[in-house]
């Protein structure tokens, strides 16, 4: 029997979930889905410029899983536009941060980053 699979944390959804090249009619193409969860690795490590150990610490999920999710989110952005699909944000398995933890680890902003890199810090000293 496989390992059940955890949920992963994301920060918030997507402000835009699909994206169309423009001037086409691509009504008749096929869609490339990406999942909620490889948005947020792109977020983080391409965006936020966190490392696939930071990301996986923010996303309470193993590096190797993290490193496998932004592969395959990297793929799919490839394919969509090389490709000229249109690209559309949904599903996965994850849970979205609610904002009570002490400190956010969504990598929303550098304090909130520094904030989680200093605490786990604290805990790998004791």
């Amino acid at each position: 029997m496989p390992r059940p699979k955890k949920c992963r944390k994301v920060c918030c959804l997507p402000p835009i979930s699909q994206f169309v090249p423009a001037g086409e009619d691509v009504s008749y193409r096929a869609t490339v889905v990406m999942t909620v969860d490889e948005y947020e690795t792109v977020r983080l490590i391409d965006n936020e410029g966190f490392s696939q150990e930071e990301c996986s610490g923010y996303m309470n999920i193993a590096r190797t899983t993290v490193q496998q999710i932004y592969d395959g989110a990297r793929k799919k952005i490839a394919h969509a536009l090389v490709d000229g699909l249109p690209l559309k944000i949904e599903g996965g398995d994850y849970r979205l941060c609610d904002g009570k933890e002490r400190y956010c680890g969504c990598g929303g902003c550098r304090r909130h980053r520094l904030g989680y890199m200093d605490e786990t810090q604290k805990e790998d000293n004791l």
